[in-house]
């Protein structure tokens, strides 16, 4: 099912890129960030209350707070970058280069996760980089 979740996950960013790539045109690039934050803070708030789940607020730990907001820190980072980014670029280029966070990821989990680091995913991040140069270039 996780399979299925990501896929979806990746259905949902291409529009996202899209979408945002006409959406900004005249728009401040943080402007436009802060919308879309907006917009997710109220999905994601509203799917907590759909699932019940805001009552598992209190039991979330110190260690699990911390790195939360550390990724949403990264998160926000991130969507100020891209959408800059995407408007001064032509979203067809810019996403290549966005998704180089597979590579980076990859290489993040195997120094700080200890995950495993294989031959496959050696090539896989190398064909991905190549993929990247091959589309930005």
């Amino acid at each position: 099912m996780w399979m299925v979740f990501a896929l979806l996950s990746a259905v949902f960013a291409a529009l996202t890129s899209i979408l945002a790539k006409v959406g900004i045109d005249g728009v401040n690039s943080n402007l436009a960030t802060a919308i879309r934050t907006m917009v997710v803070v109220v999905m994601a708030w509203g799917m907590v209350f759909l699932t019940h789940a805001q009552g598992e607020i209190t039991a979330i730990s110190r260690r699990s707070w911390l790195f939360l907001i550390l990724s949403g820190l990264a998160t926000g980072a991130s969507w100020l970058c891209y959408y800059r980014a995407l408007q001064m670029g032509d979203a067809s280029k810019v996403v290549p280069i966005d998704k180089l966070s597979v590579v980076i990821t990859l290489v993040l989990a195997f120094v700080f996760l200890h995950e495993n680091f294989t031959g496959k995913s050696l090539a896989g991040c190398v064909l991905i980089g190549a993929g990247t140069l091959l589309m930005v270039l």
